[in-house]
């Protein structure tokens, strides 16, 4: 019976670590890093949040494609043979997003680490 607690904590531990360890072939930036390539052309802004969040605070230059849409619209949207830059609020849906772009195809995959909640105009 010990032997079962072991495994079941093992597993929650994996899970927990798992879920904030960077998607692989994924690249992370920071919101200062953001501001100096925002004007690279050969790369796509994408905007994961809501739209309601899109409308009140957002960054010049993103796309709104909120993440529940995401599988559906991105391959409509966006050029998988580019580099996307993904953001949300905190971090957790655009990497979520970026997972999703890796399932897609998207080959160049960026996610803003901290996302609105650090970005400083």
């Amino acid at each position: 019976m010990e032997y079962v607690s072991y495994v079941i904590y093992g597993i929650l531990i994996y899970l927990i670590v798992k879920r904030f360890l960077p998607v692989k072939g994924m690249k992370q930036i920071t919101t200062t890093q953001l501001k100096e390539q925002l004007n690279d052309k050969d790369k796509q802004y994408v905007d994961v949040r809501t739209a309601g969040e899109f409308k009140r605070n957002s960054i010049r230059g993103f796309k709104n494609i909120p993440l529940q849409t995401l599988d559906k619209k991105a391959t409509q949207q966006l050029d998988s043979n580019k580099e996307v830059v993904v953001i949300c609020q905190s971090g957790m849906r655009s990497k979520q997003a970026s997972k999703v772009l890796k399932r897609l195809g998207f080959t160049s995959v960026t996610n803003v680490k901290g996302g609105m909640n650090t970005w400083r105009p």
